[in-house]
């Protein structure tokens, strides 16, 4: 009888033992293989509007943008390099892939900003910059993204705000190919700042 007791005193002692030490880890052990709660789900949206340098600082501004980069696509060629993309037979265009939050800023606003930062009525230019590479394009990467990039198209062209019509082509997302890394943060690195386009933090 005595030993019976003491058996059981050491089963007791190692069952809390096993609790304490594993206590930590119960949420875990109650969601194997689940993502942590409350992880911040980004989006993407890919613009085209003139020189890519002040693009990004423009879309840099906003608030809920997480990050941007410049780049190339809608083009033909794997890899393509800044020369290539400018001899124009690439058929890239120089375009910036922003990563935002969509819990703090919509595409809808992105688009917004998007019709601020450029003139989307001339076709393969932007002020001195000539070339298709230049072009005005919406690259959208789901449905959802096409729906709004049309219906925020329409919306710009009823709006009376050019004189000219809208040329801005509205493509789906294809290979995004990343700029030289001179060409990353362009303006921030020599001091400059992107144009006031209303795309201010809010």
């Amino acid at each position: 009888m005595i030993l019976n007791t003491f058996e059981n005193a050491i089963i007791t002692i190692f069952l809390a033992a096993a609790m304490l030490a594993g206590g930590c880890d119960s949420k875990q052990r109650d969601n194997p293989g689940r993502e942590p709660m409350n992880e911040t789900k980004h989006s993407e949206a890919v613009f085209a509007a003139g020189c890519f340098w002040g693009v990004e600082a423009t879309f840099r501004q906003v608030d809920g943008v997480v990050d941007a980069t410049v780049g190339y696509t809608g083009g033909t060629l794997a890899n393509p390099t800044y020369e290539q993309v400018c001899r124009t037979d690439t058929g890239h265009a120089e375009a910036v892939r922003v990563v935002f939050d969509p819990s703090v800023v919509s595409y809808e606003r992105l688009l917004d900003v998007f019709w601020a930062c450029h003139n989307p009525t001339t076709l393969n230019r932007q002020g001195p910059d000539v070339g298709s590479q230049y072009r005005s394009a919406i690259f959208f990467r789901d449905a959802e993204q096409q729906k709004a990039a049309t219906a925020s198209r329409e919306k710009m062209r009823k709006s009376g705000k050019f004189s000219s019509d809208i040329v801005t082509e509205i493509t789906e997302a294809g290979e995004f190919y990343r700029a030289e890394e001179y060409h990353q943060r362009y303006l921030a690195k020599r001091g400059a700042a992107a144009c006031n386009t209303g795309a201010e933090k809010k």
